[in-house]
């Protein structure tokens, strides 16, 4: 098949770059914004992207977004992730799904934001993005080891680890969770994830706070607002899925639930709200709380290395396993409004460090770095891209 990679003028000199890409997806996660913003802010590139999903289909909203960007095609599936239960015959399937789309779409570099696929026989080359994954997250939420159930899951994810070419975490934390748990590759690029300012307004605030997340998930702990709530002065709104994978639906008291909510309506809300707090015990970037801080609001957060890494001291901390903790520094900024304020306005100027253009010019040279090493050959070159990618300033 003949490529169609282009050359560009960029800072650095001339960069090779891809005509069309291989991208794939979920729908359940930040995964799906992510690819979103990345195709849009691609598109000046004239850079087509093909998005191939697995796990649920995309809902009337999700299909409605992706139709706005003019340069990506959706493409549906419905093949279990690899992280759901005994998913790997689907997992095989999707993978035969996956290389006949790299044969009808032509790409010139093939991007999973997953892991087992990289291992496949790819005819151009594959980045893999890790967003996440199974091991870090049950270390960081549970008091036991993994146990030998997944261990077939940390076995693909080594095995697509190696198979991939290049490899991208959107945390240094990340980076450092997929060398401890798989201990390949020895070098991960660091490309912080961004959200479209525009996207999100100023308002007047109101006095309230908000969360945001899987009511269910005990990464993203939303069961400590709740239980923080009856003791913060203001009312503390919850947005998000209260559908547990089991089918238990959670209730939480103390606070209004908002329900699962667009990304449109959730920026409404956090336009009003003066205070966002999510005191996760897990999360390698945080989209939310981007976009939280994108609309003015102070943050309180999980004090975890990767939200560290990410606020600096653009934020409140606490233990996540410390619900008193977290309504007394949620007291602290609405008794002290200059300091909520102040918070607020630094939060906001760190959010805007982590723009789409700063994203994608590193995505770029991620990719021409990914062809020039295909194109060359040989093991020198494909160790060269995994420590030549840079990496953003913290």
């Amino acid at each position: 098949m003949t490529r169609r990679a282009s050359l560009q003028i960029s800072a650095s000199g001339y960069r090779r770059l891809p005509r069309r890409i291989l991208m794939t997806a979920d729908t359940v996660g930040g995964v799906w914004t992510y690819a979103l913003e990345l195709a849009q802010a691609l598109a000046p590139n004239e850079i087509e992207i093909t998005l191939a999903t697995m796990g649920p289909r995309a809902n009337a909203r999700q299909k409605h977004d992706a139709a706005q960007i003019a340069n990506l095609t959706l493409v549906e599936s419905d093949f279990k992730l690899e992280w759901m239960d005994d998913p790997w015959r689907d997992v095989a399937d999707a993978g035969q799904w996956l290389l006949e789309l790299e044969q009808l779409t032509d790409p010139d570099i093939v991007h999973l934001n997953g892991y087992a696929h990289a291992a496949l026989e790819w005819s151009c080359p594959v980045m893999v993005v890790a967003h996440s994954c199974v091991s870090s997250w049950w270390r960081a939420v549970k008091p036991t080891t993994l146990p030998r159930a997944w261990h077939n899951y940390r076995k693909h994810v080594t095995r697509g680890l190696r198979g991939a070419d290049v490899v991208v975490a959107p945390s240094r934390a990340m980076a450092s969770a997929l060398q401890f748990h798989y201990g390949a590759p020895q070098s991960v690029a660091v490309i912080y994830n961004s959200a479209d300012p525009s996207h999100f307004q100023l308002s007047d605030k109101e006095n309230s706070v908000l969360s945001a997340g899987r009511l269910w998930d005990e990464a993203k702990n939303i069961q400590s607002v709740a239980r923080a709530a009856q003791d913060i002065f203001w009312p503390v709104l919850v947005a998000g899925d209260d559908h547990a994978p089991d089918g238990q639906t959670i209730n939480f008291n103390n606070v209004q639930l908002l329900g699962r909510l667009s990304r449109e309506e959730t920026a409404a809300y956090m336009a009003r709200c003066s205070i966002y707090a999510f005191p996760a015990r897990y999360e390698p970037f945080g989209l939310s709380i981007l976009e939280a801080a994108l609309s003015g609001c102070a943050l309180v957060l999980g004090d975890i290395p990767s939200l560290r890494e990410i606020w600096g001291f653009s934020a409140v901390y606490v233990d996540p396993e410390d619900s008193q903790q977290l309504a007394a520094a949620v007291n602290d900024l609405i008794v002290e409004p200059s300091r909520r304020m102040a918070l607020a306005k630094a939060a906001r100027r760190r959010a805007l460090y982590f723009s789409p253009e700063r994203m994608v010019e590193q995505y770029l040279d991620a990719y021409s770095r990914l062809l020039e090493t295909r194109t060359c050959g040989g093991v020198a070159e494909h160790q060269q891209i995994r420590s030549g990618v840079p990496t953003c300033a913290s």
